[in-house]
Parts: structure tokens; sequence; C-alpha cells
């Protein structure tokens, strides 16, 4: 298990980069099993998740080549089909959340596809019903094998229908989207996702000759193909990536340009963090954070306190409220977030206390933090990363702490941050691995 030492109090400054997005590649990756043509995906971030996903595909016979750092071609037209129901195979997306973006493409084109309960985060229940239901509207059939403890799913043909989804499940929409653009018939999906990444997943569907219209929308309608066939695709830079570098700038930073952010598709993210008080500039499409010598929470017209709560897409993203939440630390004012779609996500919070920070843990799903105004600074502690968004939260709080600490645990971190020691010493950080 590898380890960050942080030496805090380094103000950072200058320009970064952020990598592609964690979450489409994993989606558009995937997507690739839809054709046995050529695929190329430019922008892939490398960071464990992917790679993970990248290998998984390579043991079932995809064609993998690394044209360079970040650009990939995927050719899928020779898969094993006997290692896809093997106990390895199972075993192996089990260690993988984003291996369950595999079951739409593999049920579309071979009619079946095998899955256990995929890993990840502990960030509390992450159900996959709205998979299941999905694939169920469209003729698939669900055996449990209880020896194996695996859900077998198959269709000798999926037939297209009106489905309406019991939650905006963005993971969900995007497998029963791929699992529909072969189906014979019109797919309607009504309270679907509508993230920029699933809108990328969809617009790259339809340069393969997918038909899918509504792209943008919670309504969602799809006309069956017989084939699709190669594309080229480029993914978007990782909206969660540069609110984190908005937190590290607004907490520790001396002036820092994020490059290339692709500002009309990061919602109201910049709005969440003026609503802290944090000064954003706009120049093109970068980002510009200068140094906040103070930041004031806004309060309500009214004048009741601030209040922050994730919501699905156009809303504020869940993974972000992490990082919020030790921006607010040394804030002046006070600031209640509302954690509405997982359980554990706030558990973390209990670290920044310890830190010296003034947070009231009023349940699983809401804390009010009371900002010290950058009067009290945090104090180093050695902790441990429970889940990526925390595990970046917890850098950030490090970087501006007095002291030295210690972050355990940060596989976690790199499961969806590209090389982030080194980029952020290259902005002044003081950040050195341990393994």
């Amino acid at each position: 298990m590898a380890a960050f030492i942080i030496e805090g109090g380094h103000p950072l400054s200058g320009t970064i980069t952020p990598q592609g997005a964690k979450n489409e590649a994993l989606q558009v990756i995937c997507a690739t099993l839809l054709t046995e043509d050529e695929v190329r995906i430019n922008n892939i971030p490398n960071i464990r998740d992917v790679n993970n996903l990248i290998q998984l595909l390579k043991d079932i016979g995809v064609k993998v080549t690394k044209i360079a750092a970040s650009d990939y071609l995927f050719k899928a037209d020779d898969l094993n089909l006997t290692y896809l129901e093997s106990d390895e195979f199972v075993r192996k997306c089990a260690a993988l959340r984003g291996s369950v973006l595999m079951i739409g493409p593999l049920l579309a084109r071979f009619g079946k596809a095998v899955i256990t309960k995929p890993g990840g985060d502990k960030i509390g229940r992450r159900r996959l019903d709205t998979h299941f239901l999905g694939f169920k509207y469209l003729g698939a059939k669900f055996q449990h094998l209880d020896d194996r403890n695996v859900y077998e799913i198959a269709a000798k043909q999926l037939k297209g229908c009106y489905m309406l989804l019991d939650e905006a499940s963005v993971t969900g929409t995007a497998n029963i989207i791929m699992a529909a653009v072969v189906a014979k018939g019109t797919t309607t999906i009504y309270n679907a996702a509508c993230e920029p990444y699933l809108q990328q997943l969809c617009h790259m569907l339809n340069r393969m000759g997918a038909n899918i219209s509504g792209i943008g929308s919670n309504l969602i309608t799809i006309e069956g193909v017989n084939k699709l066939h190669g594309t080229e695709h480029t993914t978007l830079p990782d909206m969660i990536e540069i609110g984190s570098f908005i937190g590290m700038a607004a907490m520790i930073g001396d002036g820092i340009r994020i490059k290339n952010v692709s500002l009309r598709n990061l919602g109201i993210i910049p709005d969440a963090f003026r609503r802290l008080g944090v000064k954003i500039k706009v120049e093109g499409d970068d980002l510009i954070i200068p140094r906040q010598p103070h930041y004031i929470i806004d309060s309500f017209i009214d004048g009741t306190i601030m209040t922050l709560a994730d919501a699905p897409w156009p809303g504020l993203t869940p993974d972000l409220l992490s990082v919020l939440i030790v921006v607010a630390t040394q804030a002046r004012g006070s600031v209640l977030f509302h954690q509405k779609m997982f359980e554990s996500r706030l558990f973390f919070v209990d670290k920044l206390i310890d830190m010296g920070a003034q947070i009231i843990l009023c349940d699983p799903h809401r804390a009010v933090v009371v900002g010290h105004d950058r009067k009290i600074k945090l104090r180093a502690q050695r902790m441990s990363s429970p889940d990526i968004r925390a595990g970046i939260a917890l850098l950030i709080a490090a970087m501006s702490a007095n002291g030295t600490s210690r972050i355990d645990n940060i596989e976690q971190i790199d499961r969806g941050y590209e090389n982030i020691e080194n980029r952020l010493n290259a902005l002044g950080a003081n950040i050195r691995r341990e393994d």
C-alpha cells in the first residue's frame, strides 16, 4: 500500500491542464465492444480504473494498440466468448466498478453476459436495479447462479420499448443505451441521465451508425440499427479534476490557470465555488483562480444559511462535495452540505475535524461547516483515503495544513487522478510518494 507524505503550507502557482474524463472514458471504451471495426479514442486518462478496464478488454480478446500516451485503438473482432463466462473474468469484473458498463454492449452484440456485484468506492449502496430493469424491458432474461453468486443475462433478440427509469442513473442510462442501439424497433428512455459524458457517448454511437435523438435531455429515443461501425472519439476534460484544481487554488493557490476546461460542459461547478466566495475569472476556455486572501460564503436572498446539495445533472455533481467541504473550512461564514445520493460519503469529515476543522456532522447525509476565515490553519495528520474524491479532498487539506501529513491507501486517489503528485509538485507543492 502506497502513501503520500505532504509538507503543508507551500503555495501553488502556474498553469495546469486537466486529464481526460474518467467517467466518459469508461463508457466509450466499453462502447468499442459494439463493433468489430476499429475505434480510436483520444485523451484517455492514464489512471488505475481506466487502465484496469483496458486490461480487462485485452483479456477477453480485444486488440488494443497504444498510439500515444492517451491515444488508443480498439478492435473487438475476435472475442473469447468462453472466457467471458469464466470465474476468472467474473472475479476481475468484481474488482472494477466500471466493468458493469460492459454488460450492455455484450448483451447487444452477443446476446448474453455474466455479472457479479462490481467493486469501486466504499461510499454507500450503489444498486444496479436500474441496469437490470432496463435490460428486462428490452427483453433480457435473468438467472441467478447460486454456486457462483453471479447473474446470467441473455436475450435472443432485444426489442425496443418505452421505459421510465426509477432513477436517473448515469451508468444505468449508458448501459441501456448501448444495449438499445441494436435492438429491434424504437426504444424510448424517460428520466434518462443527461450528463455531458453521456452526451459524448451518444454522439460517438451516432458516428458509429446508431440513431439516437434527444441527446442532452432526459427523454432519449433510439431507433435500432442492424450494425455499428468504427469511428474516432476524443474525451472531454475531467470536470471533477477541474473542480478539484479550483478547490486547491482557493485553499493554497497563489494564482493558478486551469487550461482548456470545456467551460460549457462544467455546468454549475464554477458557480458552486463562487457561492463559497471563491473568485474565478474566465479567459477563453481557461479558468484563472487568483490568490484568495479571504473568501466569504454567500447566503440566500432571505438571509438564511447557504445550502449546497448534490443532484442529477444539470445539478451539482456529488463527486465534488468532498472538495467543496474542505474549501469551506477556510471560508468566512457557514454552509450546510447535503449529500443526498450516497449515505457514506460524508464520513471522511471526521479526519478534517481531527485537523481542526469546525464541522458538525448532522447525520450520514448532512454536515455544517463553520469556516475559520484563515485565522486558524488546519493541523497535519496521518489519514487514510476512503475513496477517490475524499482522497483528493484530504490531499487539498494536507497541502494547506501546518506541518507534514501522511495519507495512506492512495491507490484510491490513483484510480481517478493521473500522476497527481508530480503535476502538483510542478506548481510548487511538496508531495512525496512512499511505497
